[in-house]
């Protein structure tokens, strides 16, 4: 249960009566929310080992979902990060696309990702991603109206696909947390701990700077990263979404190195009143004020982090927690379905194409 699932969740709410389809789907995974819909999937469900290599399987994925049979649906809502665009729908049904991001691994990223496999493995990878890349462009032709979860993912939908999109944020669960002014004193990392999210820059960070920080998640980074700590940093390891929950409330503040389509950690954070420093780029854009309910850091390098964290230890008393956390109320779940229903309901047939009002053309930013 992720930020997509946590997605999709809000979907099963504002339609209890849709059905899912997904490619692989293992009921204990996931909420009552989800497992309380008709769940289908497809022939990749019945490979081997699916629930685990899954990801293996992806070159199959675009075939899979185009034998889907969607026949007689109206609306038909897809949700990814990954190529479920690639359904094939009625021509009088309305194809919404929620995005969280262009597959990173096909696009901006697919050179980090290549990196660290040999030469034959690379040669295979080069020649899949060129062939998904040519399916990825091909099926973002086929929706009808594409829905943005941030201004970064936008221009990266616009740049990839050459489409517009409507931002609407995720919804966050803001009301799990708490506002408080206590704090431990410690600074807080929190998130898987891939290399593309940067944890080693906070870790460099406070090991140059002797200040205490928490470092909750786990990944593949984790050994690499204790080994170069100092002692000042602490690592927790996997935590639950109450120990989570725990942590934001109780730290100095959160600190997000990484560049994320979206974001969410951020915003929980804010919900509980905590000021967030975070690299300038990718979603936090969006989510963050600069100098209201956290700072930026321009560099994506230690220095850069640490000279953002005296700025902010210097005017720490002038970040309110009741400021933050009214701005973390903005993304909350009822704004985010209120936002996507308005988008579809503005839709209407005339002369055999889906035509909406300009109210909610593409560029509306849904958390305003």
């Amino acid at each position: 249960m992720r930020g997509g699932e946590r997605v999709l969740e809000s979907f099963c709410r504002m339609y209890p009566d849709a059905d899912i389809y997904t490619h692989v789907y293992e009921p204990s995974a996931v909420t009552e929310t989800i497992r309380s819909h008709t769940v289908r999937t497809t022939f990749i469900q019945g490979l081997p080992f699916s629930s685990r290599w899954y990801k293996r399987y992806l070159p199959l994925m675009p075939m899979a979902l185009e034998r889907l049979d969607l026949r007689g649906y109206k609306l038909v809502i897809s949700c990814e990060s990954g190529p479920a665009k690639n359904v094939i729908v009625d021509p009088d049904a309305l194809h919404i696309c929620y995005c969280h991001t262009p597959m990173r691994y096909l696009w901006d990223m697919s050179t980090e990702y290549l990196a660290g496999h040999g030469a034959v493995m690379k040669a295979v990878m080069r020649g899949m991603l060129h062939y998904l890349r040519l399916v990825d462009v091909t099926s973002a032709v086929r929706v009808d109206r594409f829905i943005a979860n941030s201004r970064f993912v936008a221009q990266r939908i616009k740049k990839y696909w050459r489409r517009d999109a409507t931002i609407v944020p995720p919804p966050v669960d803001i009301h799990r947390f708490r506002v408080t002014t206590r704090t431990n004193g410690g600074y807080l990392w929190l998130g898987q701990l891939v290399l593309y999210k940067r944890p080693d820059i906070a870790v460099d960070a406070f090991t140059a700077s002797g200040k205490p920080l928490t470092v909750a998640g786990e990944g593949p980074e984790l050994k690499q990263l204790r080994e170069r700590a100092g002692r000042n940093v602490t690592f927790l390891g996997k935590v639950s979404d109450v120990e989570a929950a725990g942590l934001l409330e109780e730290c100095r503040a959160l600190v997000f190195t990484g560049t994320e389509d979206f974001g969410i950690v951020p915003v929980e954070a804010m919900a509980c009143g905590k000021p967030v420093i975070a690299y300038h780029r990718g979603g936090v854009e969006d989510t963050v004020q600069d100098g209201i309910t956290g700072l930026f850091f321009d560099e994506p390098t230690p220095n850069s982090l640490n000279e953002s964290i005296r700025r902010f230890e210097f005017r720490e008393e002038q970040f309110s927690p009741v400021t933050i956390r009214a701005w973390a109320e903005r993304y909350d779940e009822p704004r985010f379905r209120k936002n996507v229903q308005e988008i579809i309901d503005a839709y209407t047939r005339s002369d055999g194409e889906w035509v909406q009002s300009s109210k909610t053309r593409p560029g509306t930013l849904g958390v305003t």
